[in-house]
């Protein structure tokens, strides 16, 4: 009789040999998104995460939710966490609080309490040693200067790790404390302040190179990796010196966020690039613009309140691109759009047919687009202005009439 995880590699078409790094993105409450694409991941495999992943890792709300996987819970468990822990969290410090002016603009007590009742005292050695399921988790130590990973690896029976004796809540506070919107955990910020807001590259060099070095192999590793949708921000080039409102202000936030995403296309073009060879990638990531939401389906949001939108469809690029990650009302939006693109990867009316006959992904390769080599609901423009950009870089009188100041 098979097991649940002989099942599962064989429904997700992963050799039986192969071990499986489970990865998620940070991004605040866009992670409900992720949840409803475990959700369709669990349905497909036939059984929890927990029951066949070899290693979780996650950055910030994906931490929180590799965290729960590490505790044993199912996604549909994990949801109704995630509900609680976000409809909480963000959760206004004062009246004034502001993060801009008067930072930070929330207080973590909700999430601490919540957490200490969730997670409890569990330590990363002792859940690696119940789940047998390995860890990584991100976060950024101002006093070092340095990212720190919170990493343990079961090898032969023993939990090995430099952080294998501290408590996993404190991990996931360590990992979430985003500067601005929650104060730092005494020495640490959130993991994705740095390049690794999306920790797969780093999960697979700890397990290949690090901890896992005598566990993991390259051939023999499937990277299943969780995007929270990403929002892109197009400027028109004539204006990128006058940006709408206070410039510090729109500075501060294109900064943090487009080094956030740059630094995790990067890595995952590094991880598709065969630099590591054999590795098996699989990618699940949407842009949050109305060229990638028009190739799901148009499913209705007439219940969600503030909207001036009845579906789908009817979503315009200014409310998609700012969808920010403590924006909760937007939280039944990310819900819906997570559900829709659970169904394009497992398309309804491909679900009786054999595997071997289905057309859409199915979590069984690579989520890309053949031609562009980005992700299938990845939107890229870039290739749209290579023409204008050397006809002006090229022409002498153009770069001498730019402004310097």
């Amino acid at each position: 009789m098979k097991t649940k995880k002989e099942i599962a590699h064989e429904n997700l078409g992963i050799p039986q040999k192969k071990k499986i790094i489970l990865s998620i993105d940070g991004g605040g409450m866009r992670g409900i998104l992720t949840v409803q694409l475990l959700k369709k991941l669990e349905e497909i495999a036939g059984s929890p995460c927990y029951e066949w992943c070899d290693m979780v890792a996650g950055t910030s709300t994906g931490a929180i939710i590799s965290g729960l996987i590490l505790k044993r819970n199912d996604a549909k468990k994990i949801e109704e966490y995630y509900v609680s822990l976000v409809s909480r969290v963000f959760t206004k410090r004062n009246f004034l609080a502001n993060r801009y002016y008067n930072p930070p603009a929330f207080d973590k007590k909700n999430y601490r309490n919540l957490l200490k009742q969730i997670i409890g005292d569990d330590t990363l050695g002792e859940l690696n040693q119940k789940s047998n399921l390995d860890c990584f988790f991100t976060s950024k130590d101002l006093s070092a200067g340095e990212e720190t990973f919170f990493t343990c690896v079961n090898i032969n029976g023993v939990s090995n790790g430099t952080y294998k004796s501290v408590l996993l809540r404190s991990v996931l506070e360590a990992t979430m404390s985003a500067p601005t919107y929650f104060s730092p955990f005494e020495r640490f910020v959130d993991g994705g302040t740095t390049t690794y807001n999306n920790p797969a590259m780093t999960a697979v060099l700890e397990a290949l190179t690090y901890t896992g070095k005598d566990k993991y192999k390259a051939e023999e590793m499937v990277v299943l990796s969780f995007g929270t949708g990403t929002t892109l921000r197009f400027m028109d080039p004539l204006k990128t010196d006058s940006p709408k409102g206070l410039d510090a202000l729109f500075w501060l936030n294109y900064v943090m966020e487009e080094t956030s995403k740059d630094a995790s296309e990067m890595q995952i073009d590094l991880l598709r690039s065969g630099l590591i060879k054999n590795l098996d990638l699989r990618r699940y990531q949407i842009s949050l613009d109305t060229t990638s939401i028009q190739k799901l389906s148009n499913k209705s949001i007439k219940h969600i309140p503030n909207l001036e939108a009845d579906s789908l469809y009817e979503l315009d690029d200014h409310v998609l691109s700012n969808i920010e990650m403590d924006d909760v009302s937007k939280f039944p939006l990310m819900k819906v759009i997570g559900e829709a693109m659970a169904e394009f990867i497992c398309p309804i009316e491909e679900k009786e047919l054999a595997i071997t006959k289905r057309k859409g992904n199915w979590f069984t390769t690579d989520f890309i687009d053949p031609v562009t080599k980005r992700g299938i609901l990845v939107t890229a423009h870039g290739s749209d202005h290579i023409q204008e950009i050397k006809l002006h870089l090229s022409n002498k009188d153009w770069i001498d009439h730019q402004p310097t100041a």
